[in-house]
């Protein structure tokens, strides 16, 4: 039975044997000879089956291509020329915009770990100041008597750095005078709170330490979590800021008019663990990022500063709430 002829110009092989050249119905100016070519046209190239089972190739035209190559792929326009699809794509598709977000996610870790790296540092110098003045004798007493002027001059030089770091972009992002700004602030500041701490019994100090430990890390892990945006509350922490500031200003008066009274510092303290543990969630948020506001990767010094001061306010707020002073 007669099979189909090959195609030379592309190169394909003839379907296997038994295949038949089913009959068409003539066409007018086409013959039935060849896949309907037009009248006069040149037979295909002929079949020997009882010989070698091999064609008797002609001479392949003149193309680009050679005989037996894959046909060439049509060219793509030139708008989608540089375009590149991945799986890990966003909607659009495109490599360039994948590089790009896979290059601020890495800015961003760089970032969380550098702010982190710093906190760390300076709560571990927070506590070598607590466990010197609370577990050397000489220095605790030295510190509740004659030193106590010292506490004034720390409480001083902390405002003037925290101000110049808050206020001054340009230091705060300028090396090496932002770590040493910094370094400056975190002593004197730990230096408070160490002078703070050794009004308390040792036990309960350390208790305090070991709350404050765990509702940071809990309240850490729930703002980088939740869904809710906290970074869209800076209002309402304002609002929050200035009720606390009255009602501690209300505290000062009722306290020389009437002495002291323990519901009302009770009071008070857990107005501001609220306060301040809503700032730890803000800020956390805003070093991670993901949400509608987010720090620059070149705020790691800003960061840190308020991560710090969130945590040893809220360790404070815990000593005074459930501990007695000496």
């Amino acid at each position: 039975m007669a099979a189909y002829p090959p195609n030379q110009q592309y190169g394909q092989y003839p379907p296997p044997q038994g295949a038949v050249n089913m009959p068409y119905p003539p066409v007018q100016g086409f013959s039935n000879q060849g896949y309907g070519a037009p009248v006069g046209a040149p037979p295909p190239p002929s079949y020997n089956e009882a010989t070698d089972n091999k064609f008797q190739p002609q001479q392949a035209p003149q193309q680009n291509f050679q005989p037996g190559m894959p046909m060439p792929l049509p060219k793509m326009p030139a708008q989608y020329s540089n375009v590149s699809y991945n799986d890990n794509t966003d909607a659009s598709g495109t490599a360039e915009n994948f590089s790009s977000s896979f290059s601020d996610k890495a800015i961003r870790r760089g970032f969380i770990k550098r702010v982190y790296l710093i906190l760390m540092t300076q709560l571990a110098v927070t506590v070598a100041f607590i466990c010197l003045f609370l577990f050397v004798d000489s220095i605790r007493n030295w510190i509740q008597g004659p030193g106590f002027w010292f506490y004034y001059v720390s409480y001083g030089t902390f405002l003037v750095t925290y101000f110049v770091l808050i206020c001054c972009p340009s230091v705060r992002r300028k090396y090496p005078g932002n770590f040493i700004c910094l370094a400056v602030f975190t002593l004197a500041f730990s230096y408070m709170t160490g002078t703070i701490s050794s009004f308390y019994s040792t036990n309960i100090v350390l208790m305090a330490m070991g709350i404050t430990a765990l509702v940071c890390l809990a309240i850490s892990i729930f703002a980088m979590q939740t869904k809710i945006d906290f970074t869209l509350c800076s209002g309402l922490l304002f609002v929050l800021v200035m009720v606390l500031f009255m009602f501690g200003l209300l505290t000062i008066i009722l306290r020389f008019a009437f002495g002291y009274n323990r519901i009302l510092d009770i009071v008070y303290a857990s107005l501001a663990a609220l306060v301040f543990g809503l700032f730890l969630i803000y800020d956390t948020q805003m070093i991670v990022g993901g949400r509608k506001h987010e720090l620059s990767p070149e705020e790691y010094i800003y960061g840190a500063l308020q991560l710090y001061i969130d945590v040893v306010y809220i360790f404070l707020i815990i000593l005074s709430l459930f501990g007695s002073k000496n």
